[in-house]
């Protein structure tokens, strides 16, 4: 087991040679297959699901373990299958944008399509099982059901034919915020809530500007191959502004859940994150360079890219304060002379 290589797939995108792929264990190919370093992203997305259902009464550790595993578990496979779906349709051929920052291991000829696709179905299947179990969980609920159909829509059809009709970045904002948050909530505590949905804004807008900023990076190659994410409709400066706009957003919307009590002013501790906010503005205002600016990071999750790990970083400094404070918030609710003042 290479404990090192796990490591280091979950804090960046590895590129490794056949040599080096070859003499790997099968949890490192899975980890690099999956893109795994991202997943951190929808961790969190349970984590805060859970949060707002222990706030409320409703927390059980099996269902939550079982929610966060499912749900890494479906992003895990959406990310195989997207890789598996652009190489079918020729769209990582001739050194395309995506097979430069690393490993695509299909495409990179690391692994044959049958194989690539085995990853997919038993990841998927995994998915599935812990989906299942909560709908097992709620009784077979009716909601219950409906959010694990349009789980699975999302894994089968986000890269084909959402991504390229300009509803790949509206599709993370559904994802990760009303259906992982929102939907989370709903199989913990049967009961939907579109405060808690609200409350999932602030941290939705920086995943989707993740998302964002990747496909502001390879804009003039999905052009030429006809692949219409958003910032390829609505033009390179509109979309530079919009990361900018979704990562101030963020800020107002908590002041806003703050000021009307949903959350305590604790949630004021996402305002540390403002120096990641500072470092990431300025170069969101101008175009992207043509080389790799002095000090950027190379490869394994930066230069080629550019502004998607702008977006990440801004997103991993925010997304874990916004968790902390909510912990910390469910916590001094918990107090009980503090309960009727916060309620």
């Amino acid at each position: 087991m290479n404990f090192a290589m796990w490591k280091k797939a979950l804090n960046v995108i590895p590129e490794v040679s056949k040599d080096e792929w070859d003499r790997l264990d099968v949890i490192s190919k899975w980890l690099i297959s999956t893109r795994a370093a991202v997943l951190i992203m929808t961790f969190i997305s349970a984590a805060l699901a859970g949060l707002f259902a222990w706030r409320d009464g409703a927390f059980s550790f099996v269902p939550w373990l079982a929610l966060v595993f499912g749900l890494i578990m479906a992003h895990a496979a959406n990310n195989i299958f997207n890789d598996y779906t652009d190489f079918v349709r020729g769209v990582d051929k001739d050194n395309y944008y995506r097979t430069m920052y690393g490993a695509q291991p299909v495409a990179s000829g690391l692994m044959t399509k049958r194989q690539h696709l085995t990853y997919f179905v038993v990841t998927g299947f995994l998915a599935l099982l812990a989906g299942l179990y909560l709908v097992w969980q709620t009784e077979f609920n009716t909601t219950t059901w409906i959010l694990l159909g349009l789980g699975s829509f999302f894994v089968l059809f986000y890269t084909w034919p959402l991504k390229g009709l300009a509803l790949g970045e509206v599709a993370v904002l559904l994802v990760w915020g009303p259906l992982m948050i929102g939907g989370g909530y709903f199989v913990l505590t049967e009961a939907w809530s579109w405060e808690v949905v609200i409350a999932s804004l602030p941290y939705v807008l920086g995943v989707t500007t993740v998302i964002f900023g990747k496909h502001i990076d390879k804009i003039q190659v999905d052009k030429a191959k006809n692949i219409f994410t958003l910032p390829v409709v609505i033009g390179e400066k509109a979309a530079r502004y919009a990361v900018i706009a979704m990562m101030v957003l963020p800020y107002l919307f908590t002041g806003y859940l703050i000021a009307t009590k949903f959350f305590t002013p604790l949630m004021l501790i996402v305002l540390f994150a403002i120096p990641a906010l500072r470092q990431s503005v300025p170069p969101l205002t101008q175009p992207k360079p043509d080389t790799r600016p002095e000090g950027f990071p190379d490869g394994q999750g930066g230069w080629p890219l550019y502004f998607a790990p702008i977006a990440f970083r801004n997103n991993r400094s925010f997304g874990s304060l916004f968790m902390l404070g909510l912990l910390l918030d469910v916590a001094l609710r918990l107090i009980p002379f503090t309960q009727n003042f916060w309620r």
